[in-house]
Parts: C-alpha cells; structure tokens; sequence
C-alpha cells in the first residue's frame, strides 16, 4: 500500500482515518476503533464489507482487457484523460481516484501527466485490483462497492476517473474537492460499431449521455465535452479479446463467437468512439 495514499483512506466500517501495521510498505491497515484490514501480497487492500451482489469483472475477462490495452489499442482514450487532467487538475490537490479502474490502466496513463501525484484505482473485480494495484508505482488499489459509500476521505480529491465503469453521483461529490473535477468517459453509438453488426455484440444505448446527465447532475455541472476517435486495425486475436474484455462477454457464446470472428477478413478496421465529459461540483 502506498504510503502517500493511505492519510486519504477511511475505515469502511467506522469512516476512521487508517494508521499502517508494520515497517516499511504497510501490511495491516488499521483504525482507531480495532477495524483492521490486510493489504495483500500484490499490494491491494479489501475494504468490501458485508454482502455484495456484484463481482465485477472475471479474471478472464480481467486478463483480455490488459492484453488489448497494452497493445495501444485504446491509447486516444488513455491520452485524452491525460490531457483533460493535466488541464483542469487544480493546483496542490495531486490526489486522483479511478472509480471503476479496472486494470488501472486510464490512472497510469493519467499519473504518468501529473509528477507528483499519487492515485487510487477502486474495483470490486479483486481480478482487476491485483492488476491495477502494480499499474504505477504512484498508485494504490483497494477493492470496494462503488455504490456504496466509498473508502475515502470527504473532499480529498482533486481528481476522479470515471471509464466505461458504474457513476455514483453523491460518492463522487463527496470526495471531490471543490474546486476538483470528475472526468466520466462514456461509448458512442459508433464505439466499436463495425464488431458489434458483425458479431452481434452488444448496443450502446443511444440515450446513455441522457442518462449520465441525469444521474450526476443533481451533483456536478457540465464544463465542457470532446470526442475520441481512433482507427484500429485489428487480428482475430484482438477482436476476440475486445469482446471478451466487455459486457458482451457476459452474453456472447464462445463457440458460436469464435466462428463468427474466423470467418472476418484480416485485419478488421474497428473504430473507436467515445465522448469525455468534464463536469465541476456544482
């Protein structure tokens, strides 16, 4: 657990601030009250507490996710949230939250723009907190609920990522600063579109921006918007694990999939679409 982290971490149980157990890099997280929580071998904490319906992302799905995007295949979006946080990152607030941060991937793109910041990638995937709690050496992960309250300190960051992940307007609002701004990045219509008719994916639905409006405008204010475009072109193996990096997953039949993706002519050209939204608490 990195320790210019933890000072902005709250007990999930009691909302207490953390003290580390242990010498060097913190083994045990520890609060006031006796609430006490092991940070794991690969360096990420659990602080789900109770029961939760979801369990986020397989670690199949985990594992395609990191191959894809390792290759460069979504560097617009990773670069355009690099961009947008290095614009409107308000001065001496260097802490940023990846809410729904996956493999961490947009949080080290985001860092390696912001000397001197230091993130935190929140997950319920504990697939996906493995991986991103070794994204950056800047970075801590923790495994939560991001619908429900969120282990983190009230008005501590001046920064929070939202990507293709789940938006919890009053959590967000809590722990954003004032003057922070919430960066939510959201697919097009368009957004892989020519894998989607091709291999019966998955819609993006066309009211979705509607939707985002309604659920974080009681909160914030939308300052400005842009569009991402990039062209891939991919190999069947890429295509395969961008459907099994994503909600399709859940749906597609392998065996009926990997059929459908044979039978495409390589490469595939595929585009990338998808719309970046900075919104300031109002």
């Amino acid at each position: 657990m990195h320790a210019d982290v933890l000072p902005y971490l709250r007990c999930p149980v009691c909302r207490a601030p953390f003290a580390a157990d242990g010498d060097g890099a913190a083994r045990t997280l520890r609060c006031p009250t006796g609430h006490s929580f092991d940070v794991a071998r690969q360096g990420h904490v659990d602080l789900v507490t109770g029961r939760t319906g979801y369990a986020g992302d397989s670690p199949e799905m985990v594992a395609a996710r990191d191959d894809f995007l390792r290759r460069g295949h979504f560097a617009v979006v990773g670069a355009g949230l690099a961009q947008a946080a290095s614009e409107h990152l308000p001065p001496a607030r260097p802490f940023v939250v990846d809410a729904g941060a996956g493999t961490g991937a947009y949080l080290a793109a985001v860092l390696d723009a912001l000397p001197g910041a230091v993130g935190l990638a929140l997950d319920i995937s504990k697939a996906a907190v493995r991986r991103a709690a070794r994204a950056h050496p800047a970075a801590a992960a923790v495994r939560c609920d991001t619908w429900r309250p969120l282990p983190v300190a009230d008005d501590s960051a001046g920064l929070i990522l939202n990507v293709f992940a789940p938006r919890n307007g009053a959590e967000f609002a809590r722990i954003l600063h004032p003057r922070g701004v919430l960066l939510v990045v959201t697919p097009l219509p368009e957004h892989l579109g020519e894998l989607v008719g091709a291999l019966r994916l998955l819609t993006v639905d066309p009211a979705k921006q509607d939707r985002i409006g309604a659920t974080l405008g009681g909160h914030f204010a939308e300052v400005s918007r842009r569009t991402l475009r990039q062209r891939l072109r991919l190999d069947h193996a890429d295509v395969a694990a961008s459907v099994r990096m994503g909600p399709s997953a859940w749906h597609a039949d392998p065996q009926a999939l990997a059929t459908s993706i044979a039978a495409l002519s390589e490469p595939v050209t595929v585009t990338v679409a998808v719309r970046l939204t900075v919104y300031r608490p109002r």
